[in-house]
């Protein structure tokens, strides 16, 4: 398979922002490694063996639980192990593992954010492909400026699929992505946006940048655990007007 070029994210910290619930909080992260470009159609050919029209185009109409399975098809590439089990639609993620993984939501925007604390790491239009280049389909990988991780593309271009639950109380088993995409106005392209979907929905602007890191704890790590995860189902926190919870 044709390399995934990863870099190596020293440890640090980063605030995360829930607008519904009114919430900031600050996530430690230890050392990771993230994909210098967003997986692509050439690199996603390769591991499931399917045609890849547009090589360098970032490989995007992928649910979350297909970027899940493409995270073990990748471990299994290169002899590692799988960081994922699944059960039907549920999935475990063994924190231990050394295998390719989904980021979680602290990991992509500490990653994203590379030390800047604006909504883009540099001017959007020399960092990232939105709506205002009037594109009607992902561009190439690497044809805009990176952040100073040397990461591309992480806004604009396409949508990337984190671990994270988007908001399970409104919203039940919905997945984040994060980033922006070709499509969007300047408004959505920002670092700190949230959107998600549910784990089988699957559009052309959303894709994924596989991460690696494996740590010493059980179902949790850099900002996601799953006992968090049943807290914030049970919707106890303030919410909007006239809104209820799906439970």
């Amino acid at each position: 398979m044709k390399d995934l070029e990863m870099a190596r994210i020293a440890g640090g910290t980063v605030m995360l922002h829930d607008g519904r619930r009114e919430r900031r909080w600050q996530v430690s992260l230890e050392p990771f490694e993230i994909g210098v470009y967003p997986l692509t159609q050439e690199q996603l050919g390769e591991l499931l063996g399917e045609p890849a029209p547009h090589p360098r185009r970032p490989a995007s109409d992928m649910s979350w639980l297909r970027a899940a399975r493409v995270c073990n098809a990748a471990s299994e590439w290169e002899g590692l192990d799988p960081a994922y089990t699944f059960d039907g639609e549920e999935v475990t993620w063994h924190v231990d593992s050394d295998g390719y993984r989904l980021p979680t939501e602290a990991e992509w925007e500490f990653a994203c954010r590379a030390g800047s604390t604006g909504a883009h790491y540099g001017p959007l239009d020399q960092v990232a492909w939105t709506a205002a280049d009037g594109g009607t389909a992902p561009h190439d990988v690497g044809g805009k400026l990176p952040n100073l991780n040397g990461l591309f593309d992480t806004l604009g271009n396409v949508w990337e699929w984190c671990w994270d639950l988007l908001d399970p109380a409104r919203y039940g088993d919905y997945r984040v992505f994060r980033g922006g995409g070709f499509a969007d106005d300047a408004w959505s392209v920002r670092a700190s946006t949230r959107r998600g979907g549910a784990p089988r929905m699957h559009h052309d602007d959303v894709g994924v940048r596989l991460a690696r890191g494996g740590f010493d704890a059980v179902d949790a790590a850099q900002g996601w655990s799953a006992a968090a995860d049943r807290e914030r189902a049970m919707g106890d926190d303030p919410r909007p007007a006239g809104w209820t919870p799906r439970r």
